[in-house]
This record gives structure tokens, C-alpha cells and sequence, in this order.
């Protein structure tokens, strides 16, 4: 990454402005509660993955407290993904059990089968049976009550659910160009998933802004990272409500031997410079030869990275106003032998060890902001993501 002037990216986007920003939408619960109408039940979410329902028959159910529902996303036998509210059409109870805020399930049949009075539904929602029709009243139709539908559309193997069942914009008029910017990259062959989850105190947002810039890298990863990356952005553009930024090394980078070791073997490293192809091309146009990966935001609360033989998501599930639930998943090649499950598993655990380092921030943060001693959030040229983060939140507060 060249040396640039300090205040770059304000020259660039200055229509972001320059200012403080305000703390509100961290800490007021009123506001929390207009972002769950206004956002969270109108905008397009990613539920899940392709490879997580490989076979017909096969759906997750994904609890969704923002919105105060449940989805089913199912594959029906003409092999396309469809979703559903978790809500029998009798008498209100859960279709599928949930036994946490992710439930997986097959059915040979592609069926669903509420387990309160057996109403049964198929992969399309279409309610097909109905124990003891015959009790029923004339004015009871079965083709009338079938599941509660919600818009479903993929990208690259991403599901997205949208829960405003007037809406019509379609997945990709919403993505826009983000769509091509980060399409084309092999995330379905990268398939070797290591997941965590856990749930914070703290606002969505104030979990989503660790995440989403290199400003704290020096201190925070001290540890995990020692002299990696720098701590300034390259190649940053915004897509809408969406953004996107290279995160780059830092001059001296160096990994650890063991980390060099595993490295040299299936690679996994976003510290690790690699050469290749498999990004797509507007990822990195130039070259760079410190590019280390790609971060990615897609708007309102998925960050999308992708690198050299690897790709990673933390995703915010809003709980309230001042708790979230945060999935980091990480993505390899699944190894071909022990020495390469060796080296991915290394890996992982170094990048687990930097997510808790950058977890470890959020409910303090959380905790001082609801003080009320500081109302506003002062933020630096390279936290231009996070600027643009809450300039389209206000944006779409406002609409």
C-alpha cells in the first residue's frame, strides 16, 4: 500500500462529512426499535449456505429475535431453496422444533410435520394433510393455509431472506455492484467450515464497528498478530448502503515459524502474501504485493472477507438494544490429508484467537458509551467503513 495524505478517503467521499457521530444509535432502545422495522424487517439477510442444505429435503431453521420470528429455509425435489415463518397455520405453534438460534433437519419426503397436531407441509409450503380434515368447518380450506412465505433468493451460494412481503426489490438490484465486485470467487470449493458464536452485551453495531477497520490492529492484536497489518485501508469503494477495502500488510510482516510451517502447506493465512488468481478482478486491480484480504460489508449486518485460499463472515444478530449475537465462520479447502488438516486447524485457532481479542472490546465499549458521559463518536480518516456504516443506516432511518 503507497503512502497516501491522512485525510484521504474524506477527499474522495465528502459527502460522508468529516464530523463526530452521534452515540444514539448505539444506546437508545427507541431507536433499536424503529432499526427493526425500518431495517431489519426490509432489507435483504443472509440466512445460510448452499452447503447447508446439500440434498432436497434438507433446511435450517434460523431464530430471528430482530424481527421477532423464525425461518424455515428448505430445498424442495425441484432443487430450489425456499423460506418460510416457523408458524403452523392451526394454532400458531413452531413447525420445526428449534433447539438453538441455528436448527438443521433432512426429510427424505421433503416434508415438514408440525409435531402439535401433525398438519403437514411440503418443501413449497403447501399444507397437504390434515389429520381429521373432516372436523374441520366448511369455510376451512387447506390450499388457503399453507406456510407464511418469505422472499428467498441465492448469490454465489448465499441465502438471503427478505421479511416485507410488499417488497420488490430483487437480491441484485439491492447488492448492485457489490454483486460483481465480489462474485466470482470459489466460495462453495472453499467449503471446510469452523464456526463460533456467542452472545455479547453490547449493540450491534458497536460489535459490527470492531470488525470493520484496521485502526486497532497495532494494539489490539498485538498478540495474535504481532506487526502484520498496517493499519490503513486500500482500494475503498461503496456500494450503496454497501462497502468494501483492502486490508494490506504491514512492511515488516512476518509470521511466527509454526505459522510459517502451516502456511507453507495449505496456505489459510490472511497474513500470508500468496500469489494467485482466484480473486475476483476487481479485488485488488492492481497488484498490490502487501494485499492481504478483502473486507467486505454487506449492509446491515454482514462482513464478508476474502483472501487467498480462504474466506471468513462475522455476522450481528441484534437481541436489543445493548445485546447481539455474533457468528464468525471461517472457510478452507477441505484438507486432502492430516498434514493439511494440521495446517488449516493452526490456522484457525490463530484467527479465533484475534476474534476474541476483538471481542473482547465490545461490551466495555458498550457499557461506557451507556454512561452518557460521551455522546458522540469520534472516528479517524481510516474508519471511513464505519462512517459509511452509520451514514446508511441514517439513510435508510430516514426513508
Amino acid at each position: 500500500m503507497s503512502e497516501a495524505t491522512p485525510h484521504r478517503w474524506a477527499a474522495l467521499y465528502p459527502e460522508l462529512g468529516t464530523g463526530p457521530v452521534s452515540s444514539e444509535p448505539c444506546v437508545s432502545p427507541e431507536y433499536y426499535a424503529r432499526e427493526q422495522e425500518i431495517v431489519f424487517k426490509r432489507t435483504w439477510l443472509m440466512v445460510a449456505r448452499d452447503e447447508e442444505l446439500p440434498k432436497a429435503g434438507d433446511y435450517k431453521v434460523k431464530r430471528l429475535e430482530v424481527a421477532n420470528t423464525s425461518i424455515i429455509v428448505i430445498r424442495g425435489k425441484d432443487g430450489v431453496v425456499r423460506g418460510f415463518h416457523n408458524v403452523c397455520s392451526h394454532r400458531g405453534n413452531t413447525v420445526v422444533t428449534e433447539t438453538s438460534h441455528e436448527t438443521f433437519g433432512s426429510s427424505k419426503a421433503a416434508i415438514l410435520s408440525c409435531r402439535f397436531h401433525g398438519w403437514v407441509y411440503d418443501a413449497k409450503g403447501d399444507l397437504i394433510q390434515v389429520p381429521e380434515e373432516e372436523r374441520f368447518y366448511s369455510c376451512f380450506e387447506k390450499k388457503e393455509n399453507g406456510l407464511a412465505s418469505v422472499r428467498t433468493e441465492t448469490w454465489e451460494g448465499f441465502v438471503f431472506i427478505n421479511l416485507h412481503a410488499d417488497g420488490t426489490q430483487s437480491l441484485l438490484d439491492y447488492l448492485g455492484d457489490y454483486a460483481d465486485h465480489m462474485g466470482d470467487f470459489p466460495y462453495s470449493e472453499l467449503s471446510q467450515c469452523y464456526s463460533y458464536w456467542t452472545d455479547l452485551n453490547c449493540n450491534w453495531k458497536v460489535g459490527h464497528d470492531a470488525f470493520a477497520e484496521a485502526y486497532h490492529v497495532h494494539t489490539i492484536h498485538a498478540g495474535s498478530f504481532p506487526n502484520t497489518f498496517s493499519s490503513g485501508l486500500a482500494n475503498v469503494r461503496l456500494f450503496g448502503p454497501h462497502r468494501s477495502a483492502a486490508v494490506c500488510l504491514s512492511p515488516s510482516a512476518e509470521l511466527r515459524p509454526v505459522q510459517t510451517v502451516a502456511d507453507g502447506i495449505a496456505g489459510g493465512y490472511a497474513g500470508a502474501h500468496h500469489q494467485g488468481s482466484t480473486l475476483p478482478k476487481s479485488v485488488n486491480p492492481d497488484g498490490m504485493e502487501d494485499f492481504s484480504f478483502e473486507l467486505s460489508v454487506i449492509f446491515p449486518n454482514l462482513l464478508l472477507h476474502i483472501s487467498e485460499g480462504l474466506w471468513f463472515t462475522h455476522q450481528f444478530w441484534p437481541l436489543s438494544h445493548n445485546s447481539t449475537r455474533w457468528e464468525g465462520k471461517m472457510f478452507y479447502r477441505p484438507p486432502s490429508n492430516n498434514s493439511e488438516r494440521w495446517a488449516q486447524q493452526c490456522a484457525q485457532l490463530i484467527s479465533r484467537n484475534a476474534w476474541l481479542e476483538d471481542t473482547a472490546t465490545m461490551e466495555a465499549t458498550q457499557a461506557a458509551l451507556q454512561s452518557g458521559a460521551k455522546t458522540e463518536i469520534n472516528l479517524q480518516d481510516e474508519e471511513i467503513l464505519l462512517r459509511h456504516g452509520y451514514h446508511a443506516l441514517q439513510q435508510f432511518m430516514q426513508s
